[in-house]
């Protein structure tokens, strides 16, 4: 058996190159592979996928956090994607002989380190199931709105930790904020870069699309400026790209960005690419960036799980 976990840690920093790759190999040193990283100067965010066993992705996805705690002050970080802490996000998937049980145990076995090393945890997604008493209602987008400097003066009602870090005293940590900790199945981040349309159409366009505005069902949607690329996007989260078709959430931006005056120019993908885009026809469909095979998830893990299987008959 050789079990796969999965960590995709979401850092407040995309502008410094030789940080974001000495993070890379601070997560490399404790095992697991590293099998993609990207960074967004406007969105000043980098974000990590890496696979290995639950122990040495753990151990990665700590050592990361301390990494990011020493390295990242939210003080004076301005960026157009929302955030509350210099390790933002932090979601533990389960990809081979490994149940959502164990990534939920994962991710509290992180967060309790985290909340030790005196940043506060608001657990998401599966990972909830582990609250007592357990919630099923706690949205990341709800965690973080209005960002950090929502947070600083101390959480609001209603908004307070799972794991609080006792040193603050009901605030986030002074510099490095909070980390949210989920638990959660494989999804596809992606973002549709338009042009000719305006920031306002574009804005109505992703409240109509996502799901707590009535569009698709598992779809988080939001239109963002990006000022140094000069560009204008919709970034998006499709968490079930199972049950909801990418192709028609993208079908059905085209129709809209199209009938307002403006046209899509391409699709990015960041992490690795799931399996409902692993057809022939989706990379000139979505106009996809960057879609070698070395980004295949699903490519990935196989290659991972023969040759730790190779090896562990070997010994």
């Amino acid at each position: 058996m050789v079990p796969v976990l999965e960590a995709v840690p979401n850092f407040s920093e995309g502008r410094d190159l030789g940080w974001i790759k000495e993070l890379v190999q601070v997560i490399a040193a404790e095992g697991p592979e590293v099998i993609d990283w990207t960074t967004d100067r406007d969105h000043h965010r980098s974000v990590v996928s890496y696979i290995g066993d639950p122990e040495s992705v753990e151990a990665a996805s700590i050592a990361a956090a301390r990494f990011a705690i020493e390295g990242i002050d939210l003080r004076t970080h301005e960026g157009v994607h929302p955030r509350i802490g210099a390790l933002d996000v932090l979601p533990f998937v389960p990809l081979h002989e490994l149940t959502m049980d164990s990534a939920v145990e994962s991710a509290w076995r992180v967060g309790s380190q985290l909340a030790e090393e005196e940043i506060p945890v608001f657990f998401y997604g599966e990972a909830l199931r582990g609250r007592s008493p357990p919630r099923s209602d706690r949205s990341l987008a709800s965690i973080r709105r209005g960002g950090f400097e929502a947070l600083r003066g101390g959480f609001p009602e209603g908004r307070e930790p799972d794991l609080p870090a006792l040193q603050w005293r009901g605030r986030p940590h002074l510099t490095a904020g909070a980390t949210c900790v989920g638990a959660r199945e494989v999804m596809l981040a992606w973002n549709v870069f338009v042009e000719g349309a305006s920031l306002d159409a574009l804005q109505l366009i992703a409240r109509g699309l996502r799901e707590s505005g009535g569009g698709f069902e598992h779809l988080r949607a939001m239109a963002l400026a990006l000022p140094e690329a000069k560009r204008l996007q919709i970034s998006m989260n499709l968490e079930n790209p199972e049950a909801t078709s990418p192709y028609d959430v993208f079908d059905a931006i085209e129709e809209r960005v199209e009938a307002v005056g403006g046209r899509v120019i391409e699709t990015e993908v960041i992490g690795m690419i799931p399996d409902p885009l692993v057809l022939p026809a989706a990379k000139d469909r979505f106009r996809l960036l960057n879609p070698g095979k070395s980004r295949l998830l699903s490519r990935r893990v196989s290659e991972y799980v023969s040759t730790r299987g190779i090896s562990q008959t070997r010994v």
